[in-house]
């Protein structure tokens, strides 16, 4: 995957995991693996519904002021993963374009002298494209309470 990512570490779980380890076993990677689950689903059903960013601002619309966004082929949403291991989970995409829509920033040819591109129908050539930052990785309040709740929930079942 790429840099591009939300980590979730519960290593301040360890003075838990041993007391519940003498009620039920304990399985942090169960956890893990459900708030990630949770976190990958926000972000593919932000990208598909074209936003709003994790704290609820607007994306900045694209040249064809068409929406969703983010989500014209949907690779992006699909891309969109995690990985559990240990005390850590982490979510995020492996395309290389993840990480210029979720930040922003300025593209520049590499070795030819402009960059050529098309929106609709029209053909562009130009020095530099300047993305602007769509933020689609990240936890929104919803997002918060969710997880909240889910890891209470688990909890509650190891006393059951």
């Amino acid at each position: 995957m790429s840099t591009l990512a939300i980590e979730i570490d519960v290593a301040g779980f360890a003075q838990v995991e041993q007391f519940l380890a003498r009620l039920n076993p304990f399985e942090a990677e169960t956890l893990l693996e459900a708030l990630a689950r949770l976190i990958r689903e926000s972000t593919r059903e932000r990208l598909i519904a074209g936003g709003p960013a994790p704290d609820g601002s607007a994306w900045q619309p694209n040249r064809e002021g068409r929406t969703p966004i983010l989500h014209k082929s949907g690779a992006l949403a699909r891309s969109i993963d995690y990985a559990v291991s240990g005390m850590q989970a982490i979510i995020g995409s492996g395309l290389v374009y993840a990480r210029i829509h979720q930040e922003g920033g300025t593209i520049v040819p590499k070795s030819a002298s402009s960059l050529v591109f098309s929106v609709g129908n029209r053909l562009f050539r130009v020095k530099k494209v300047t993305m602007p930052a769509r933020p689609y990785i990240g936890l929104s309040s919803e997002d918060r309470s969710e997880l909240i709740h889910t890891a209470v929930a688990y909890l509650r079942r190891l006393f059951g």
